[in-house]
């Protein structure tokens, strides 16, 4: 078994402390704390789909992409088809 830090020929890899492959991160904390994070997929939601979501959907989504969760549902929806539809799929 191979200890973090080697490379499949068993030779040391400086700067290499985590298994995770993480480098110089040796007891480091991020704070993640008011950051965007986009996640790895746009939403295809259609306009139909955002006026029938149930506003625990919508604060999900909102969160997912770091945006404003505030309002009532019906802000909530307009905001997220604001942010998520192309102009023509507002018609």
């Amino acid at each position: 078994m191979m200890s973090a830090g080697t490379n499949t020929a068993g030779l040391a890899m400086p700067g290499l402390d985590r298994q995770n492959g993480h480098q110089n991160q040796v007891g480091k904390k991020e704070i993640n704390c008011c950051s965007f994070q986009m996640p790895l997929h746009y939403p295809r939601y259609t306009k139909r789909d955002y006026e029938t979501m149930p506003e625990w959907k919508l604060d999900c989504l909102l969160k997912q992409y770091g945006l404003p969760v505030v309002g009532d549902v019906n802000q909530k929806r307009n905001f997220a088809m604001g942010a998520f539809l192309w102009p023509s799929q507002h018609e």
